[in-house]
Formats: C-alpha cells, sequence, structure tokens
C-alpha cells in the first residue's frame, strides 16, 4: 500500500483475451487521463474459463470461472485492481474484495451475427441453426422460435465469429458490447430488442476489483466510476443472488435509472424456452437491492421456483 503511495503507481489484473486486454486498457487510459502522473501497468492472468474452452459453461459449474485467478492475485498483493466484465463478476465476492468502480455500460443488447445484414430473429429460416453458449439467450430465443436448432458455442469473440464462417450455422448471438469494442461491427446483422431477449446481469459495464484496504486504488477509481450504472446492476446482481443464478441457470436482467426512478425487468427461464416469467418493477434508487430482492420475490412467486428447482436439481444429479 505504502509502496503503491509512494511510486503513484498500479497494477491492473486482466485476463488475456483481446476484448479483456481492451477493457484492461480502457480503464488504463481512463485513470492516466484523468490523474496526474499515475502509472499503470497490466499483468495478463489466465483464468479456468480461458482453460476450458471445450465444455460448455453451463456444464463447468463454477461461479470464478473467469475470475478466481484474478481474485486470488488480488488478494495476494500482485496486482491492486482486477477488471472483469460485470456479468462474469459472481454476485458473492470473497472475503477482503469489494467491487470499487462500475464504468459508464455499453448498450446492452445482444446481436446476431450471420452472413449478410438484415437477418434477424423473426426472419431466420425455419429449423435454423442458431450458436450460443448462454443459457439465457438459448432459453429466450426458442420461446419465440421454437423451430430454432441450438448449437453449444465457447471461444472470444473473434473466434466465435471465425467458427461461424466456417460452419454451416445460419448465425450466432453475441453481447453487442464486445463486438463494437472489438471493432467487429461490420459483422453484426441485426440488433436484438432488449424488449425480445434480455441481457445477462451486467452486460455491458465493467466492473473493478479492488482489496478491501487498498485505499488508494479505491480513491483513484472514483474518478472513472459511474453512480447511475452502479445503481442499475447492484439491484440485477441483488436480483441474481436472490434467484441463486449463474451460468447454469437462465435468467435475463436490466436496470434503468431515469430521474431518480430505479427501472428493473428480468426474466426466468427453462431451458428449452418452453415456460417464461418475466416481470418488471420500478422503485427508488436509494436501496436498488431491496428492488432486486422484490422482483426476484415476485419471480419465484409467478412459478419461477419450480424451474429453478428443476434446474438446480438436475445440476446436483450430473
Amino acid at each position: 500500500m505504502g509502496k503503491i503511495l509512494k511510486n503513484n503507481k498500479l497494477i491492473i489484473g486482466s485476463r488475456g483475451s483481446e476484448l479483456a486486454l481492451w477493457q484492461a486498457n480502457f480503464v488504463k487510459k481512463l485513470l492516466e487521463k484523468r490523474i496526474n502522473n499515475l502509472s499503470v501497468e497490466i499483468k495478463i492472468i489466465n483464468t479456468k474459463g480461458d482453460k476450458i474452452l471445450d465444455v460448455a459453461l453451463s456444464k463447468i459449474g463454477d461461479k470464478g470461472l473467469f475470475t478466481k485467478e484474478l481474485e486470488n492475485e488480488l488478494l495476494k498483493g500482485s496486482i491492486d485492481l482486477a477488471v472483469h466484465s460485470l456479468k462474469d463478476l459472481q454476485t458473492e465476492l470473497p472475503q477482503g474484495l469489494t467491487l470499487t468502480a462500475v464504468t459508464k455500460r455499453h448498450p446492452v443488447q445482444d446481436v446476431i451475427i450471420a452472413r449478410k445484414k438484415g437477418i434477424t430473429i423473426n426472419n431466420l429460416p425455419q429449423g435454423a441453426i442458431v450458436a450460443t453458449g448462454s443459457l439465457r439467450r438459448r432459453s429466450q430465443l426458442l420461446h419465440l422460435r421454437p423451430d430454432i436448432k441450438i448449437e453449444e458455442l465457447r471461444g472470444n469473440v473473434p473466434t466465435r465469429i471465425k467458427k461461424l464462417l466456417e460452419s454451416d450455422w445460419d448465425a450466432i448471438i453475441l453481447a453487442r458490447a464486445g463486438v463494437e469494442r472489438l471493432k467487429l461491427n461490420k459483422y453484426i446483422s441485426s440488433v436484438i430488442s432488449i424488449k425480445r431477449i434480455l441481457p445477462a446481469v451486467g452486460q455491458g459495464a465493467l466492473g473493478i476489483e479492488t482489496r478491501d484496504d487498498n485505499l488508494f486504488a479505491q480513491k483513484v477509481l472514483k474518478k472513472i466510476h459511474h453512480e447511475k450504472t452502479f445503481v442499475a446492476v447492484r439491484a440485477e446482481r441483488a436480483l441474481l443472488k436472490s434467484l441463486e443464478g449463474g451460468c447454469q441457470v437462465p435468467i435475463g436482467a436490466y436496470g434503468s435509472v431515469k430521474s431518480n426512478v430505479l427501472s428493473l425487468e428480468a426474466i426466468v427461464g427453462s431451458v428449452d424456452g418452453s415456460v417464461t416469467f418475466r416481470k418488471n418493477i420500478t422503485g427508488s434508487i436509494k436501496n436498488p437491492e431491496k428492488l432486486g430482492e422484490k422482483l426476484a420475490a415476485q419471480l419465484l412467486k409467478a412459478g419461477a421456483s419450480e424451474i429453478l428447482d428443476d434446474i438446480y436439481k438436475k445440476s446436483r444429479n450430473k
């Protein structure tokens, strides 16, 4: 801590993918722009999720799949902050760590990547093959188009696009934020409205994690923190925590703040998309966690508890 203060230096921990490094460099540039004489370095750390690429995320069953190794380095003190895609960060953080800052959110929608422009969920051919590694996307897509066949898709953004171009698939679905951050917009066939498919919790935002005792890093990060985004994702994360959700559960949510009013919408669906429960709620920005917990309770009462119980039972049996 003293050394960091003296040297005015911070070390960011990041995964090694192209998108993760874009995110780490984005935070580095923001910090160096807003704080004079601050030196920021990036240390690449491979996570379990980067090493296991031939297994579906839903089958690995590790909540810290893309974060655990970064968090271990934080706790050891070899890095000062870890930059995550917030949707990868588990809702319960290890003791001694805190979510210190959240960046202003990129547009949250998912996008369809196909070989030509204008391909939408509606005009995909009957029985089309669509690839995704997300149960959330699978569930909502099958609810809209039960005729579609789903293929499993893993890998970083450029790798996923390459797999599409080399396959007989009709399309893949990715997060708009990742595609646009890597300037791969030319591959976007259409943007999917959140009225049709709700995003993952925290999608489009970057979460920056620090040690509880690193007061210098926390002070510095206040300069790039975006409070409206933070309020929205706190509600989303509280909902997810209440539902005990992760990669194994088809849950989507989106919170937004307008004129001091927090709106939150969420969906819980069966893996095959045959049953979904979708609800929304509005409330005060003063207690976003309470709003998230309230909406989770409403979803459970509506029948989402049966879907979740069934998924968790199957997961335990496996």
